[in-house]
């Protein structure tokens, strides 16, 4: 697919400016994780929630405050202890003695970008709360239903499960996350950039620095034209042929669901629109998936075993199909 066969049918030119924007803010603070940045804007025009894994120390939770501190929206942030109780995450009703009711409280899931710290630390009663949120942007508490204002997006954050204290997710509720996005040590070179930066007293002051760059509004308006994209018939065929084999690899327990078939697309709208296009190329599926499956799909003990990871196995997947042009 070349560009110059395509004539640009949506202006995206205030994305495109919107997403430079907070690029260049984040450059300010966060060293190298191009890639995770990347997926995180990707995540917000695609309307869905992302988990960010890594070992503790390599800016996962700064860089969910960093890009929640680039839209001008309500953020909160939550800590998952092994003690914390579903009513401290959504809220609960208090009796009034002036009224002689109850009243409800609403907790810190009500809000636009909720972060919630060490996720995998609490423990499936509590996992259970966000089901209902996560999936409906709602939630139902004595009987009334509780509606969350747009843009509401989830960023939650996790030590990898063979750390102490780590509960491995239920599958549901990773399937309700658009992303998994693998935050990895940090070159040589950017590792030196870091000590270098916090030795002369930049982060903190430019921490403060950071202002919003886009509404919720325009968060709203930006994902209409993201969801409008053109995207060809023989890629969204491709999309699902990656989907279905999952379902029939030999490497493979679990294959992805078909909301995983709409995540990539939704999230390769995504990528298309940031890279200044209305269109979607097969590089943009490539792109995505890896974010989108290794988290949906499970491994067979075989193959856990030795040490293969989901990526290799998508890896081996697109070697199989073959790629539109």
């Amino acid at each position: 697919m070349e560009n110059e066969f395509f004539e640009q049918r949506t202006d995206l030119s205030a994305l495109s400016e919107a997403v430079a924007n907070i690029k260049a803010s984040l450059a300010k603070i966060i060293v190298g994780q191009h890639d995770t940045i990347e997926l995180l804007i990707a995540g917000i025009l695609a309307d869905g929630h992302m988990l960010i894994e890594g070992v503790p120390g390599i800016a996962k939770t700064l860089s969910a405050k960093l890009i929640a501190k680039s839209i001008n929206v309500q953020f909160s942030r939550i800590q998952f202890t092994p003690d914390l109780m579903p009513s401290d995450v959504l809220g609960t009703s208090i009796f009034n003695p002036r009224t002689t009711d109850f009243e409800f409280k609403p907790g810190p899931i009500f809000g636009n970008i909720i972060l919630i710290d060490e996720i995998n630390r609490a423990p499936a009663k509590t996992q259970s709360a966000l089901f209902e949120v996560m999936e409906e942007r709602q939630i139902t508490i004595d009987r009334r239903t509780y509606k969350m204002e747009e843009p509401f997006i989830v960023l939650a954050t996790q030590n990898p499960v063979d750390q102490e204290g780590t509960y491995r997710l239920p599958e549901a509720q990773l399937d309700r996350f658009l992303f998994k996005i693998e935050v990895k040590y940090p070159s040589l070179e950017d590792e030196i950039a870091i000590i270098t930066q916090q030795h002369q007293h930049r982060t903190i002051d430019q921490l403060a620095d950071i202002q919003p760059v886009l509404t919720a509004q325009q968060v709203v308006d930006f994902r209409a034209q993201v969801r409008n994209l053109h995207i060809e018939p023989k890629l969204l065929e491709f999309v699902a042929k990656i989907i279905h084999e999952t379902r029939n690899n030999s490497s493979i327990s679990m294959g992805a669901s078909p909301r995983a078939t709409l995540a990539v697309v939704n999230a390769a709208k995504a990528v298309a629109a940031m890279r200044g296009r209305d269109f979607i190329t097969p590089d943009d599926v490539i792109w995505v998936t890896p974010s989108v499956l290794r988290h949906r799909i499970m491994l067979t003990p075989e193959k856990e075993m030795e040490g293969t990871l989901p990526d290799d196995v998508i890896a081996q997947i697109f070697q199989k199909i073959e790629i539109p042009r």
